[in-house]
C-alpha cells in the first residue's frame, strides 16, 4: 500500500535555527531517504517551497479564482512530504517516527486512495 507522509512544521521557526542546526538537519534526512531506498520503500519525496510562495486555485460559480500566499493561517505548514510503500499503517507509522521531521513538527501519515478503474 503506497502512503504518504506530510512533513508539517512552524516555518516561522526556521530562521532562527543555528546555520549548524540546518547541516545538522540536512545530514539527518540524508541518512533518512538513505535507509527508505535501502529498504526498497521509497517512492517519492521532496522538500517544498516556504507556504508564503503558495497558489491557491478555486472555481466558484464557473469563475476560477487565484489567490498567492496560504490560504489558512495555521501554526505548521506542509514542508515536504514522502510517498512510500508500505506493508500496512503500522508500518507507515514506524517510518513517519524516524523521519527527522518528527523531532520538531508533525508527521501527517496518510494512505493514497488508490484510483480504480470503472468498467463501462
Amino acid at each position: 500500500m503506497r502512503y504518504m507522509l506530510f512533513i508539517h512544521l512552524d516555518e516561522s521557526q526556521m530562521p532562527k535555527s543555528p546555520a549548524d542546526k540546518g547541516y545538522e538537519m540536512l545530514a539527518a534526512y540524508g541518512a533518512y531517504n538513505e535507509a527508505l531506498k535501502k529498504a526498497g520503500i521509497y517512492l517519492a519525496g521532496d522538500r517544498l517551497t516556504p507556504s508564503a510562495t503558495t497558489t491557491q486555485v478555486r472555481i466558484a460559480d464557473g469563475k476560477t479564482s487565484v489567490l498567492d500566499g496560504p490560504y489558512a493561517e495555521t501554526r505548521e505548514q506542509i514542508g515536504g512530504y514522502y510517498i512510500i510503500e508500505a506493508e500496512d499503517l503500522d508500518s507507515a507509522i514506524a517510518w513517519a517516527a524516524r523521519c527527522p521531521g518528527a523531532n520538531h513538527g508533525t508527521i501527517e501519515v496518510r494512505l493514497i486512495w488508490e484510483a480504480t478503474s470503472v468498467a463501462q
